[in-house]
């Protein structure tokens, strides 16, 4: 599918902060490059989708007119785009000021593989990510106060990383393997945020959660359970909130003084299903250095991603 020239044109040199959104061309993605572009950003919308990119650049600007946003091609699902996407952007742009890693998919009914072969929820809502995240750090490190933000979920509760299966190709349960990811997910977080005060890396690695959030997302992940979808269309009017509401914790990570390296940001409501921005609840797997530091060195096996020495 050709990439409409309109919306992949590159940015003119401006000392206009820039950002990166992955997964940016619906749901909380989108929600969240209109809240970065209304902060005065310059917005990388990340995706895989050209039309779809194209028809979110237009949404942007239609809300905010003049609005500087274009469109780059990034599939999760594969390794090598990843680094394709990358090497673009390092031709194009020397500064990164905000990284946010929002892309993702949920409880596939059927296990699925990535083109490098790794189970696809695990692919592309984490280990994409981390790669991603890897190779992008020069530009991070060019900016005066660069941030990362990374999307877990409140399903991070019930979940754990299961060494001897990440791949889930002994046991494939669509919701174990999404809840897995996000909690790598929020594992990376902290993990960046250690290693960068550590080493001297000088990024700020924050983690956000959208609540239960109205978006297509969500629609394709209750599939995968048929009771659970019929309760969820039952329930979720009374204890879920907008798209654009759910980008809120995001933006909130991303912009707002008084973010600490390593924060967790999510809806301040009831059981944090919505509401407004605060600090979130971390379950006890999400606690585990052990594990955090495990995962770490498993996923630069997997993705061969290197980051700068200490």
């Amino acid at each position: 599918m050709p990439i409409p020239d309109e919306v992949t044109h590159s940015f003119q040199p401006s000392h206009t902060p820039l950002a990166v959104v992955t997964g940016a061309t619906a749901g909380l993605g989108l929600e969240t490059a209109k809240g970065l572009v209304g902060a005065g950003y310059r917005v990388v919308v990340a995706g895989r989708n050209p039309e779809k990119g194209k028809l979110a650049c237009q949404a942007i600007r239609r809300q905010h007119p003049g609005a500087e946003v274009r469109f780059a091609l990034l599939d999760l699902d594969s390794l090598a785009s990843v680094r394709e996407f990358a090497e673009t952007f390092r031709r194009e742009d020397t500064v990164l000021d905000r990284l946010i890693n929002n892309a993702g998919i949920m409880a596939l009914p059927q296990r699925e593989r990535t083109e490098d072969g790794v189970e696809r929820q695990f692919g592309v809502n984490y280990l994409g990510h981390f790669l991603l995240t890897s190779l992008l750090m020069p530009q991070l490190q060019a900016a005066s106060a660069p941030r990362v933000v990374q999307l877990s979920s409140l399903a991070h509760r019930s979940a754990a990383i299961d060494f001897d299966d990440l791949d889930a190709s002994h046991r494939y349960d669509p919701w174990r393997a999404y809840r897995q990811s996000k909690l790598a997910m929020l594992l990376f977080a902290q993990a960046l945020a250690r290693r960068s005060e550590k080493h001297g890396w000088g990024v700020l690695s924050a983690a956000a959660h959208p609540g239960l959030s109205r978006t297509a997302l969500f629609d394709t992940g209750v599939k995968s359970r048929a009771l659970v979808g019929q309760v969820f269309k039952l329930v979720m009017p009374l204890v879920s909130q907008s798209a654009a509401a759910g980008a809120r914790p995001t933006l909130h990570a991303a912009l707002s003084d008084g973010v600490d390296n390593g924060d967790y940001f999510g809806p301040d409501g009831f059981s944090e299903t919505k509401g407004a921005p605060k600090r979130a609840h971390r379950s006890q797997s999400a606690q585990d250095r052990t594990v955090e530091d495990r995962l770490w060195d498993v996923s630069c096996e997997l993705t061969e991603a290197r980051w700068p020495a200490g």
